[in-house]
């Protein structure tokens, strides 16, 4: 898949690319959800049959998170995902090209005329998909009867695709998020049509987990607000083998922590992956993070939580 970084190096895709007809979406995509899978599909569908390439243009960070980039990353908005996690599933869906377009100050201050002009004008569009909720350009003034004229002034196709609904309900990433809220990685799964992990790169530590005997890897986290916070049962996928585990996510209050952190005790496990990016799947929530008086009733509860990750991870084999 090709990325294009930004509307700067939008000239260096046409200069290579400005003659390959384009299946066009836009969207924000946190999480690469059901209901975007159902326009990808649709996307892939109509570019095989008129000889088109695919492209998803996708914004980041969400509006929400910008508007709130001053508070302390517990305080922002939850998401997802981040957005590399998003890249490679996009990556995964075998999309042509993906257009990162940056959230920022001149992107929420452009008119939905100027989007029009610089972004969608710019690209050899032959149809144009999107969303039912999809609005863009300055305070959301953007929408559908204005794309529609567009599009007609050009001879691009415009569709707008039905909500994509599971159990009578619109899939969507806030709905997604709440789920994870609450642990209902059951649910999430079905929601995102697969199980709900983080993939982060192992970096060094203070070494507490191997004082106490439960050595930890630790992910380095972007400044993110994972919707997660608490103990959990975990897979972990290391080198194309997989393991089992427990994980913490939340700031470590014991300690003193204040900034989220993702340690991961791969049970059975002595190999330094140091370096290494590792994918960690939540199977099952155990409990909420909480403070210990010392560092031995935080030995004696994560020996009880080994044992109970032990069995929630029986139990879902079975």
């Amino acid at each position: 898949m090709y990325l294009i970084r930004g509307l700067k190096n939008l000239s260096l895709f046409n200069e290579r690319f400005s003659e390959e007809k384009l299946v066009v979406t836009i969207g924000n995509f946190d999480g690469l959800h059901q209901g975007h899978k159902k326009i990808i599909r649709e996307m892939k569908s109509i570019s095989q049959n008129s000889s088109a390439k695919t492209m998803v243009i996708f914004t980041e960070p969400h509006a929400k998170e910008f508007f709130s980039m001053d508070k302390n990353i517990m305080e922002q908005p939850a998401r997802i995902s981040p957005w590399r996690d998003k890249f490679k599933n996009l990556e995964n869906e075998n999309i042509d090209f993906a257009f990162f377009l940056k959230f920022n100050k001149s992107l929420q201050t452009m008119s939905p005329e100027i989007f029009i002009e610089k972004v969608l004008g710019s690209l050899n569009i032959t149809n144009l998909m999107i969303g039912d909720d999809f609005r863009f350009g300055q305070n959301r003034k953007g929408d559908f009867l204005m794309l529609k004229e567009w599009s007609r002034s050009k001879g691009i196709s415009l569709s707008k695709l039905p909500t994509f609904s599971i159990n009578n309900h619109r899939v969507s990433s806030t709905w997604i998020r709440e789920t994870l809220s609450l642990s209902d990685f059951s649910l999430a799964k079905k929601l995102l049509g697969r199980p709900y992990s983080f993939e982060g790169k192992v970096v060094h530590g203070n070494r507490l987990g191997r004082s106490i005997g439960f050595p930890t890897a630790n992910i380095w986290l972007p400044k993110n607000n994972l919707p997660i916070k608490g103990v959990f049962s975990v897979k972990i996928s290391i080198d194309m083998s997989e393991f089992e585990g427990i994980a913490n996510i939340g700031i470590r209050p014991t300690v003193g922590g204040t900034s989220p952190v993702l340690e991961v005790n791969i049970f059975d496990f002595k190999k330094e992956i140091y370096g290494k990016r590792i994918k960690v799947e939540f199977v099952k929530k155990i409990r909420d993070e909480k403070k210990f008086n010392s560092l031995d009733d935080l030995k004696k509860q994560i020996a009880i939580d080994v044992n109970t990750a032990k069995e929630q991870l029986l139990d879902e084999k079975n």
